[in-house]
């Protein structure tokens, strides 16, 4: 069976690098979506917030679990080629490269042009803060941290998952990473509703995150600094961000390209001073983004290899332990 995933894994790359996520096309996502919304509507009141919130994260992870586990097993039952076949769809469906990649682009090519207007309105699409007086340095730190970032969250995490429990765990990973990006906030409406959904998706994301990171220095060549000064900036950087796993992406991005990335965002006027991830070896431009992407496209293409080699290596003990029993 890991071997299976292992093809529905590389299928499911292969997709999303060619196709994406065409915007008119139905996406589990978006159901998913609609029953978080429909359930926060109706429990995200009176008393025992936490409490509410936390069975919202279970039938919504369940419901999930459920439907794709059966429709992965009705698909083997009737040929393992179909089984993979909706293993690689249903997993294309959890990553977000190119879509990743696009929505970058978008604004390093108005940047490209000095359309600063454009960039800011660009920008406010794909980030929460603030973006209407942005300067180009600053518009392209939002880019870049987007893609370092979304680089575990949107592309290595799901796969992961995708590993170990093929497309139902890739969609659980999925489904939770959606709950906590619409009700894990720490505000008055969601600081207590959301607190199970933000606190999973912190579990979900920790291995990952910190494995993305790792690839990040071992497949990208630092611009400004040595590999060992690179390593040393990863590793004092990342705890530094509010996110105990968001640090990771951006700490190792930071310190290949010789930029600093965090500092003071605005969000509805109010000031908001992040840690800063890097040093500042040189001011940022908004060349860094289309780097950003290349560290983005070499990463997760080794993160590909590494499950592969991790996946074969647990298949092979697997069958050395199961024909020793049987001896």
């Amino acid at each position: 069976m890991m071997v299976y995933h292992l093809i529905s894994i590389t299928i499911a790359y292969f997709i999303d690098m060619v196709i994406g996520d065409p915007p008119n096309w139905p996406h589990p996502v978006k159901w998913i979506g609609r029953m978080i919304a429909y359930l926060e509507k109706r429990w995200n009141k009176g008393n025992k917030k936490q409490l509410k919130g936390t069975f919202m994260l279970l039938v919504v992870l369940l419901a999930v679990l459920l439907s794709v586990t059966l429709i992965v097993l009705i698909g083997y039952k009737i040929h393992p080629l179909v089984g993979i076949l909706i293993e690689s769809l249903i997993i294309s469906a959890t990553i977000a490269q190119k879509n990743l990649k696009q929505a970058s682009l978008e604004v390093y090519h108005p940047l490209k042009e000095r359309d600063l207007k454009t960039a800011r309105l660009k920008l406010s699409y794909i980030v929460g803060r603030d973006t209407d007086m942005l300067d180009e340095g600053e518009i392209s730190r939002g880019a870049i941290e987007t893609v370092a970032e979304n680089t575990s969250d949107g592309v290595t995490a799901p796969l992961f998952w995708a590993l170990v429990g093929g497309a139902p765990l890739a969609m659980v990973y999925r489904a939770t990473n959606t709950c906590d990006s619409m009700v894990g906030y720490i505000n008055e409406k969601y600081k207590e509703f959301g607190w199970a959904s933000a606190k999973w998706d912190d579990v979900l994301n920790w291995i990952p995150s910190r494995l993305t990171g790792i690839l990040m220095l071992f497949g990208n060549r630092p611009k400004k600094t040595s590999f060992q000064e690179a390593w040393t900036i990863l590793f004092r950087d990342a705890k530094k961000h509010p996110s105990p796993n968001s640090g990771w992406g951006e700490a190792a991005v930071a310190s290949i390209l010789g930029i600093q990335l965090g500092g003071i965002n605005y969000y509805n006027g109010m000031i908001s001073n992040r840690a800063k991830m890097g040093d500042p070896i040189q001011r940022i431009r908004f060349e860094h983004i289309r780097e950003a992407n290349a560290i983005l496209r070499k990463t997760v293409f080794l993160f590909l290899l590494l499950l592969w080699a991790g996946g074969m290596t647990l298949e092979m003990a697997i069958t050395w332990i199961q024909s020793s029993i049987s001896l």
